[in-house]
């Protein structure tokens, strides 16, 4: 039998990250206001990072499963921000129109400000080490 003193909420890792998401959810919501959720903008960005990209790298792109990739790429197309075209074996060839390259540059210049909000009581080098080990935690690569 474990003996082992439980930890308390306050040091259950998942408890903290999804506090720290519940935050970073919150001021995109107050930055950008309701129209785009974060899912979206990720699209958005990698679109317009990797234009004509298949649903399938998309959804490996911004770590989600195909099936709400496809749901998410639906609903930008009915908005106009995206178009999908039909690749062979059903395979969806996705881009940012006009009006979502406008979209995503108007939301631009305020996201680092808005990131700089979010951590604004740490200290510059927590920032880094924030950053660094979440994206190891996670898998991700940070680029430079």
């Amino acid at each position: 039998m474990n003996r082992r003193k439980p930890l308390a909420l306050t040091e259950e890792p998942g408890h903290l990250i999804r506090r720290a998401h519940q935050l970073a959810v919150a001021r995109f919501r107050e930055t950008h206001g309701p129209g785009v959720t974060p899912v979206q903008y990720a699209i958005l960005r990698a679109l317009h990072d990797r234009p004509g990209i298949d649903q399938v790298t998309l959804a490996d792109a911004v770590a989600l499963d195909t099936s709400t990739t496809a749901d998410i790429a639906v609903r930008l197309e009915a908005k106009g921000w995206i178009t999908r075209e039909l690749l062979p074996r059903r395979q969806r060839s996705l881009s940012l129109t006009a009006e979502g390259e406008r979209v995503l540059g108007e939301m631009m210049p305020r996201v680092r400000p808005m990131y700089e909000g979010l951590m604004a009581g740490l200290e510059p080098g927590e920032r880094e080490a924030l950053v660094r080990l979440l994206g190891k935690l996670t898998g991700v690569a940070r680029s430079s």
